[in-house]
């Protein structure tokens, strides 16, 4: 399966690599500056920087996979219905709590500042829905809740909403 993204995610990641790229020369001067230093059993500096440039290599892999792989979405959607990048205020009436949620893609979700990904269960049940409605977030086979759209502000693919780093 490819993951569907943005432009700009395309974009983000591109950015990021060429980061990534520019930093392995200094990444492989430490790593020899540090194997120098000696016994490489005991070299705490020498582990340290195999390991930053092993993690380097890795993200660089992934952000290359993830570039060569996704499946390039739009992010249109009708003026009265759920679409990416839109804010949602929500009514969970389980908990009785009111929330404002944005649905992103899969790389900016971050549930700390309330960007939840379009593929999450959340995301699932309200992309497409229109204010007033009430869907079901099914969170597995066992628990689903209820959630009412109170209100969609439109939103636009926001180039400042970082990408995830693992």
């Amino acid at each position: 399966m490819h993951d569907e993204l943005t432009k700009v995610d395309i974009d983000k990641m591109k950015e990021e690599l060429a980061r990534r790229e520019a930093m392995m020369p200094d990444l492989r001067a430490e790593v020899k500056r540090t194997r120098d230093l000696g016994d490489l059993s005991e070299n705490d500096e020498y582990k340290t920087a195999k390991r930053e440039i092993n993690e380097n290599k890795r993200r660089m892999r992934y952000l290359e996979n993830m570039i060569k792989t996704a499946k390039i979405i739009t992010t249109d959607s009708a003026e009265d219905e759920v679409g990416l990048f839109d804010e949602v205020e929500v009514y969970i009436p389980k908990r009785d709590e009111t929330k404002k949620v944005r649905i992103v893609t899969t790389l900016r979700n971050d549930v700390f500042t309330n960007n939840i990904s379009k593929e999450s269960p959340f995301g699932k049940a309200l992309l497409g829905a229109k204010a007033g409605q009430t869907v079901t977030v099914v969170a597995n086979e066992k628990n689903s809740y209820e959630v009412k759209v109170l209100s969609i502000k439109k939103g636009e693919d926001d180039a400042s909403l970082s990408i995830g780093s693992f």
